[in-house]
């Protein structure tokens, strides 16, 4: 089952084996932020599932994953902008062999509201750690 980000935070909190995986693109990570887990002792893994700017599929996505985290039975949770990339992310890593790939719902940003804005929910608006490149 999904995570909502705040769940995100506590199992990252909990579980020292946790690790948080986001997958969205180099220019996301500079432009809009990346969470912060360095109070928890942790850094975000940060794996590309699309390259920017064209939106292509990262064909090392697997292999830089592994590279990361070479141990399958970890919690690996993954994080994009809206749940939509993370969600291919985790089926991907849940069919290479990871055991406990966990998508996290909501993303980064969160769903859009009635003005086109992200403002609804996710990680920034969960008032979770986060730091912007």
């Amino acid at each position: 089952a999904d995570l909502t980000p705040r769940q995100a935070w506590e199992r990252l909190e909990s579980d020292p084996a946790a690790v948080l995986v986001d997958v969205r693109t180099q220019a996301e990570w500079s432009f809009v932020g990346l969470p912060d887990i360095t109070s928890l002792g942790k850094q975000v893994v940060a794996i590309e599932w699309t390259t920017f700017p064209d939106g292509t599929p990262n064909p090392h996505f697997l292999e830089q994953l592994r590279a990361a985290l070479p141990t399958e039975d970890a919690p690996t949770l993954f994080l994009c902008r809206s749940g939509a990339r993370s969600s291919a992310a985790t089926a991907a890593a849940t069919a290479a062999g990871y055991t406990q790939a966990i998508n996290i719902s909501e993303g980064f940003e969160g769903d859009l509201d009635e003005h086109g804005h992200r403002a609804v929910n996710g990680w920034k608006q969960a008032d979770l750690p986060w730091r912007q490149g």
